[in-house]
């Protein structure tokens, strides 16, 4: 892999695009100074232009959120041959997809918080569609991350507001029933877990904030919980990668009730590598530094998409032939 020229992604054109650049940065330099030839990408809408000017042996994505992180990236990669780092199209397309996502855990019984999904026209028959549900719920755009339009809603007018926030990102909406719990997220790799974090954010919950602002949150490497407790959270993230069909490096995120109850939120198949991310603390605890980390997620790159190995796109010749022996 060292005579290969390694291709950086990041950027995008999502909301999570400002975080998608901490991560590139971070991971560029990380491989940079593990002696790879790295040229950073900085993807926009004419990225596979780009890809096309800039010849590279493999991808490293390092972006968060739409056209990064819901296959579309990994499509085009896989069209044009480049093998890349993380999950394939249809793992991707699935964990971004929270509601696919959440019937998935259901069927392979992964336990998930009740939910419903609500769509931008049906908003003004929201508190019809609520009914008993109950407060308070939690509210998220339906395929985003990093908690943007995410937030609590108590009272029947905070839940139309944030369905309103909330459309803003993405025109299906989330509603989940709020549970009440410590927040732990789980590192896996390659499917199996390296550990777990405990966050005790400053805020109401792990929001924007928390999350990319040093001093918001508190972490606890490992959690504060019983080695057998701990030892069953980690059974069920590796459970939960398993039924979307995630590859590579994610980061399972999980609320642990005081009841003895674990619900698992979502899984993020490209997870952040900034200074402040999971991620990269659940791996230092585990023994494997930053460098180390981006560096194995490297070499797993065509695990989960387009094989290096194994080519089964036509040829170009064969699809010109094709074009022309169609009927006018």
């Amino acid at each position: 892999m060292k005579n290969k020229h390694v291709g950086v992604l990041l950027g995008g054109v999502s909301a999570e695009r400002e975080i998608s650049l901490k991560t590139g940065e971070a991971m560029a330099s990380a491989l940079t100074d593990k002696g790879y030839r790295v040229t950073k990408i900085y993807v926009d809408e004419d990225i596979d232009r780009t890809l096309r000017q800039t010849p590279i042996d493999v991808a490293v994505l390092a972006l968060h959120g739409t056209y990064g992180e819901d296959g579309c990236i990994q499509g085009l990669l896989d069209i044009l041959g480049i093998p890349y780092t993380g999950s394939g199209v249809l793992a991707s397309a699935l964990a971004m997809d929270k509601l696919k996502a959440k019937e998935l855990f259901r069927l392979h019984n992964v336990p998930t918080p009740a939910y419903y999904a609500v769509d931008e026209s049906q908003l003004d028959d929201l508190e019809e569609i609520h009914g008993s549900f109950g407060y308070p719920a939690f509210v998220k755009p339906r395929r985003n991350g990093s908690s943007v339009g995410a937030g609590r809603a108590r009272t029947p007018e905070e839940l139309r507001q944030r369905c309103e926030e909330a459309a803003r990102f993405d025109r299906s909406v989330l509603v989940e029933r709020c549970i009440v719990g410590r927040e732990v997220h789980v590192g896996v790799l390659d499917g199996r877990a390296l550990g777990g974090v405990e966050i005790v954010p400053k805020g109401q919950f792990y929001d924007y904030k928390s999350k990319y602002q040093s001093g918001q949150s508190e972490y606890h490497l490992p959690p504060r919980l019983t080695p057998t407790r701990y030892k069953g959270i980690l059974n069920i993230a590796e459970r939960a990668v398993r039924s979307l069909g995630c590859t590579g490096a994610c980061r399972v995120d999980i609320l642990v009730t005081e009841g003895e109850n674990e619900y698992v939120l979502e899984v993020n198949t490209l997870p952040g590598m900034t200074p402040t991310s999971l991620l990269p603390k659940i791996a230092a605890a585990a023994g494997m530094p930053f460098g180390d980390l981006c560096e194995t997620i490297l070499l797993r790159a065509g695990k989960g998409g387009s094989s290096p190995v194994l080519d089964v796109r036509p040829r170009r010749s064969t699809l010109a032939a094709a074009s022309a022996s169609k009927p006018a």
